[in-house]
This record gives C-alpha cells, sequence and structure tokens, in this order.
C-alpha cells in the first residue's frame, strides 16, 4: 500500500492510497477459497468448484466483498499511520478499480486541529471548603426538631387550640343523604395544618373530648365522587381525645430516633450534610471557572463541518427565519463549544481516561434516585435510546477529565463560612439569570429543553469510523 498525504487548504487533506494488482489478487484467491468450500454446484462435488466456474457465477458479488473489506482495512490504517484524526466522515472517491486491476482511490478529510493541553496544568481555579460553625448545626437539628413534634395526653377539660393533636370520629351527609367514605374512626388531625379539608380545622377549636359538633365543609375538585365536588358537606364530629405538644428534648434519644449513635455523633452527621450541601455547588462552580479558562486556550482553526453540525443541535426547533437571525450568536457560541469539546478530549486521551460500564450504570442508579416512582420510565428510556446512554457517557467522561484537572491544576484554596458561600452562590445565580434572561426564548419549554442537551452533550472526539462504502462491482 502506498499512501501521500497532500495539503489541499487548513485541516483539509486528500489522502491517496494505492494498491497494487497483486495485492489485490491476493485479496480475490482469499475470498475464492473462503467460498469454494461452501459452494453447492451441480455437477460438482463440495470444494471441487473450478475457479473460472466459481468467478463466472459470484465474480461481481466476490469482488464488490473484496472491495468493501479494502477500503475499509486500507483507509482506517492510512489515517492511523498518518496521525489523522477526522472531524466527521471521510469522502471516498474511488478513481481505478476493479477484477484484475490496481485499486486506487482518494479519502477527502478534515482534520481535528493540534491542540495543547499541557497549560491546563497551570490553570488557576478556587477551590473553596467550608467551616460549618456549631451553632449552624444547633439550629439545624432545632428545626428537625421542630418538624418531629410529640405530643403528651391533655387533662379532660382542655379544650383544642391550632397545634393540637386532636383525634375524632365523624359521619358526613351531604343534602342529608350519605356517600361512599363518608365515615371516619379515630381520624388525626392537627389543628391549624388544614390538610383534611379547608377551614375545617377551625371549627374544632374549643372544643373538648367527648364534646360533638356538627362542621359544614365543601368537598374539593379532587374528590373521587365527582357528583359531590364543590358541593358543601354536613360532618357530625365526636372528640375522641385531645393532645397538646410538648417540647421535643434534644438529647440522645432524639438522635438515636434519627439514626444516629448519640448526640454528638448527630451533630457530625448534620456538619458534613450542610457541608456537603454547599461543597457540591462551589465544586461546580470551581469547575465552571476551569472551563472558562479553557476557553481562553487559542485554537488556530475550528473544522468547518462541526461548526454547522453544532450550529443545527443550537437551532433545532426554531423556525428558519429565527435560525438565521441567530446564526452570528450561534456560530460563536459553536465554536466555544467545539474547541472546548476538543481540548477536553485531547486531554482525556492524554490520561487515558476511561469511562466504565459500571461508571454508567451508577449514573443511571443516580437518576433513578432523583426520581422516585418514575424508576421505570427511566430505565426505559435508556434502553429504548442508545444515543441518551452516549450522552451520559460523555457527561461522565467530562466530569471524570475536569476532576483530574482539578487534581493537576493550581487551585486557590479558600475556606469560608456558611455565609459567604450564601453570598457567593447567589451572586454567581444572578449572574447567570441575567444572562439567560438575554437569551430568553418564547417557549420556556424549549429554553429548558435546549439547555440540558448543552449540559449533557457528549464532548466531540476524534472520528474512528470507518468510511462509509458502496458495494461495487466490476462495469
Amino acid at each position: 500500500m502506498k499512501v501521500t498525504v497532500e495539503n489541499k487548504k487548513g485541516l483539509n487533506k486528500d489522502v491517496k492510497v494505492f494498491i497494487d494488482k497483486e495485492t489485490m489478487s491476493s485479496y480475490m484467491d482469499e475470498k475464492y477459497e473462503e467460498i469454494k468450500g461452501t459452494v453447492n454446484l451441480k455437477g460438482f462435488r463440495p470444494g471441487k468448484v473450478p475457479r473460472e466456474i466459481l468467478k463466472r457465477q459470484f465474480g461481481k458479488a466476490v469482488f464488490g466483498e473484496v472491495l468493501d473489506k479494502v477500503l475499509k482495512e486500507t483507509s482506517t490504517k492510512a489515517l492511523e499511520e498518518n496521525k489523522i484524526k477526522p472531524a466527521g466522515q471521510p469522502k471516498l472517491d474511488l478513481k481505478t478499480y476493479g477484477e484484475d486491476k490496481e485499486l486506487e482511490y482518494v479519502l477527502s478529510v478534515t482534520e481535528l486541529p493540534k491542540v495543547e493541553v499541557k497549560s491546563l496544568e497551570n490553570i488557576k481555579f478556587d477551590q473553596y471548603s467550608v467551616k460549618i460553625d456549631s451553632s449552624e448545626t444547633d439550629k439545624r437539628i432545632k428545626e428537625i426538631a421542630k418538624n418531629q413534634p410529640s405530643f403528651k395526653e391533655a387533662s379532660p377539660d382542655t379544650k383544642a387550640k391550632e397545634g393540637d393533636l386532636v383525634t375524632l370520629d365523624y359521619n358526613a351527609t351531604v343534602d342529608g343523604k350519605k356517600f361512599k367514605g363518608n365515615e371516619g374512626k379515630n381520624t388525626q388531625l392537627t389543628l391549624g395544618k388544614d390538610l383534611f379539608l379547608k377551614d375545617f380545622d377551625k371549627q374544632l377549636i374549643g372544643l373538648k373530648k367527648d364534646d360533638e359538633k356538627v362542621v359544614e365543609a365543601i368537598l374539593p375538585e379532587n374528590f373521587p365522587e365527582k357528583e359531590l365536588v364543590n358541593k358543601k358537606a354536613k360532618f357530625n364530629c365526636k372528640i375522641i381525645n385531645i393532645k397538646i405538644p410538648e417540647e421535643v428534648k434534644i438529647n440522645d434519644d432524639f438522635a438515636k430516633n434519627l439514626g444516629a449513635k448519640d448526640l454528638k455523633d448527630l451533630k457530625n452527621l448534620i456538619s458534613k450534610q450542610i457541608n456537603d450541601e454547599y461543597k457540591n455547588s462551589l465544586d461546580q462552580l470551581s469547575k465552571n471557572q476551569i472551563l472558562k479558562e479553557i476557553e481562553k486556550i487559542k485554537v488556530d482553526e475550528i473544522p468547518e463541518n462541526l461548526i454547522e453540525e453544532e450550529i443545527k443541535i443550537l437551532s433545532q426547533g426554531m423556525s428558519e427565519e429565527e435560525a438565521k437571525k441567530n446564526k452570528t450568536k450561534f456560530t460563536e457560541k459553536a465554536k466555544t463549544r467545539i474547541k472546548t469539546g476538543l481540548i477536553l478530549n485531547e486531554f482525556g486521551e492524554k490520561n487515558k481516561i476511561q469511562v466504565s460500564e459500571q461508571e454508567i450504570q451508577a449514573e443511571v442508579q443516580k437518576q433513578l434516585r432523583m426520581m422516585p416512582g418514575q424508576e421505570k420510565m427511566v430505565m426505559d428510556f435508556y434502553q429504548k435510546n442508545p444515543s441518551a446512554v452516549a450522552s451520559l457517557r460523555g457527561t461522565v467522561y467530562e466530569e471524570k477529565i475536569l476532576n483530574l484537572i482539578k487534581e493537576k491544576a493550581k487551585p486557590n484554596k479558600k475556606e469560608i463560612s456558611k455565609d459567604e458561600a450564601e453570598k457567593i452562590l447567589k451572586e454567581t445565580h444572578n449572574h447567570d439569570h441575567d444572562h439567560d434572561k438575554e437569551d430568553k426564548k418564547k417557549d420556556i419549554k424549549k429554553k429548558v429543553e435546549t439547555k440540558s442537551k448543552e449540559k449533557k452533550k457528549p464532548l466531540p472526539k476524534a472520528s474512528k469510523s470507518k468510511p462509509k462504502v458502496k458495494k461495487v462491482s466490476k462495469k
């Protein structure tokens, strides 16, 4: 095989490949030997069909398969030996081909630009750690205690008030008639929360144990018996018991009820929980700083075909007029995204970063936990959409690359308080919000979907696919 590389313009190259007639003949001989043992022709024993008969019967098909195989093997080899990483699918132009002939063809390739990644190790970014004051931990524990009230028996003459836990029996009617589900036994209500029916609770305030009262309430929109929706119901209520709230004692028993070993252990767990809440957001902030620094790295030329593909993604769902209006903005955005992707991918390849199937499954499981009750839908989505799995792989790949850059780069370590963390995150949120307002679309849902695609889109990679080749036969 003889290969000649010609630079046409910029990243565009013509790779000329020549394979002599003898080599092509050896490929043909090999294929004929392969099929000879499988062909059954009348008058010939298996494996004994003469070459000329096979050629007359199957010549065109054999040559088509051989040509397809040779083109795939040699084109891939030609690109790899010349260290050419194609940006997209190369175009193949057959010049000379045929049985008993040499093979000559040209691959027109747009090459990925060379990118320098050594400077990534000198990137500077802020790495935050949040110091959680013990008062913050105590405050959070008190909030937990407040949301887990404890009740004690009230004296028989106690009048129910807001915040009390009341147990009652009731039976209800609408227009004097009973209906399905009109009775309740030992129903518990915390007065003031209005969790049963609107304005129901306040009518029980002032009642004592064994008191009876007719309470009126409107049946809601989601009431199972549709014909009774928005109708007034009368509830004959009898108070069975009243319990009054008591202050929850924050001690070792309280901590054990929450799954901790003791109060000290609970404080440690809550402190870590608060820290993690800020750490995740601040880590993302650090990664965004790294990405901003990467955007400043110069890349001499970006393949036009990749820019066009990216613009199509960015303008997906838009009218032709709207896409044309935003083309300049999208072109710049596409260049930035492609450049960032190329740099990150080059860094990933140099550091031999791989994404395992276990890591993909772990990411899917994380998403399942975030969508309780919709697990089957999420699993079906990934099983039926290979492109979604590829996108997920791209996300995990990028995350691993950014984590490695963080390890190798030069962090500006900062220990900050919880208040400082909140201020930093708020300012970042406001900045992002203002930026979003400039790009606001009429259809909010479309905007959110587009933003999601931007985050989850896999990084551009060097194309490893072989040029598409149609089977041809001698003409």
